[in-house]
C-alpha cells in the first residue's frame, strides 16, 4: 500500500508541475483549498450531525480524496471547505467552479457525461417506491400509481425515471419535484403525494429515521439501477487521474468497505439508526473491479 500510495504522490505531483493552466489542481495547490459539495440531507450518504458536522459515506470518502490531493501537491494543509447543494444545483456548480468535488448521491448517467466526470463507482442503488402501509398502491408496480402524484428530488434519477415511465406506458402521474429526500418524503407523509421514489439506501435511512417508520411500505422489486459516483470537472484529465486514482486506492486498501460498516451496518446520527443494510453482491462486484462506467449492463 505504502508503495502504492508513494507512486500516487509522484505521478500526481508531477501532473500538477505542468498544470499551471487554471486546472483544478492548479487551483488548489495556489489556494490550499479544495471545495467539496455536498447534499445535507441525503444519510447515510451526506447529512449534517447532531452539531451540524457534515457527515456521511460519500462525503468521507472525498476527504481521504482531498488528504490524497494535499500529499500529491506536497501542500502542508489544505482546508476542505462544504457546500450544500441540491440534486438541480450540483453540475451547474461544478461546471462554474464553485465546487471541485461533488460528494453525495449523483447517479451515473451517459447523458450526464456531456457536463462533467464521474470517477469510479462507490454505490450501486436501486431505485425503489415508498407509500403508506393501508393504501391501494402496490410499491412493486409503478402502474399502481395510475393518476396519482409521486414526489422525487428535482433533477435527480429518480424524477426522470418516473417521468419516463409514465410517458411511456400513459400512466397520468403526477410528479412533484422536491429539493431533497426530506422534502420528498415530506410531500408522502403530509398526503399531497401518494408515493415518493428515491434509491433505496436514501429510502430505508428515511423511514427508518420518520417517527411514524411503520407506517410505510417500501419497494423490494427495484426500478432501475443507479450507480453512485463522485461528480468531476469535464475536460480536466490530470485532476480526474488524481481523483480517481485515489478512489480506487481507498477500494484497494479496504476503506471504502470500513466506511460502508459504518454507515449501512452501524448506528448513525441523528437517531443512532443502524439500516442493516449489508453490502449488495454488484457493489461487491464493482469494488474489486472499479469502473467509471454509467452503462447499467456494466453493473449486472
Amino acid at each position: 500500500m505504502l508503495a502504492w500510495f508513494c507512486a500516487l504522490v509522484v505521478s500526481a505531483g508531477a501532473t500538477a508541475v505542468h498544470a499551471d493552466d487554471g486546472g483544478r489542481l492548479d487551483r488548489i495547490r495556489k489556494t490550499g483549498t479544495i471545495k467539496i459539495g455536498f447534499p445535507d440531507a441525503s444519510p447515510p450518504f451526506a447529512f449534517l450531525d447532531n452539531d451540524g458536522k457534515p457527515i456521511g459515506y460519500s462525503l468521507e470518502i472525498c476527504e481521504h480524496v482531498a488528504q490524497t490531493i494535499k500529499a500529491a501537491l506536497g501542500l502542508a494543509t489544505i482546508q476542505v471547505r462544504h457546500v450544500p447543494v441540491q440534486s438541480a444545483t450540483r453540475i451547474p456548480l461544478i461546471s462554474n467552479g464553485t465546487i471541485d468535488l461533488e460528494c453525495g448521491t449523483a447517479t451515473n448517467l451517459p447523458e450526464r457525461h456531456k457536463l462533467v466526470s464521474f470517477a469510479p463507482t462507490t454505490f450501486v442503488a436501486q431505485i425503489v417506491l415508498v407509500a403508506r402501509k393501508g393504501t391501494d398502491v402496490d410499491v412493486n408496480d409503478l402502474s399502481s400509481f395510475r393518476g396519482k402524484a409521486i414526489s422525487a428530488q428535482a433533477g435527480g434519477q429518480t424524477q426522470r425515471y418516473v417521468v419516463q415511465a409514465s410517458a411511456r406506458d400513459n400512466l397520468d402521474i403526477r410528479v412533484m419535484a422536491a429539493k431533497d429526500t426530506a422534502e420528498a418524503f415530506l410531500l408522502l407523509s403530509s398526503g399531497r403525494a401518494q408515493g415518493t421514489a428515491n434509491d433505496d439506501a436514501m429510502a430505508y435511512t428515511t423511514v427508518a429515521n420518520a417517527p411514524d417508520g411503520d407506517s410505510y411500505k417500501i419497494g423490494t422489486k427495484g426500478l432501475e439501477f443507479a450507480p453512485y459516483g463522485i461528480l468531476e470537472p469535464k475536460d480536466d484529465p490530470a485532476f480526474k487521474k488524481v481523483v480517481d486514482d485515489a478512489v480506487i486506492g481507498l477500494m484497494k486498501d479496504g476503506t471504502v468497505a470500513r466506511l460502508y460498516t459504518k454507515y449501512f451496518e452501524s448506528p448513525i446520527p441523528p437517531r443512532q439508526i443502524n439500516l442493516k443494510l449489508p453490502m449488495s453482491d454488484v457493489l461487491k462486484r464493482t469494488l474489486a473491479r472499479p469502473t467509471d462506467s454509467g452503462d447499467p449492463a456494466d453493473y449486472q
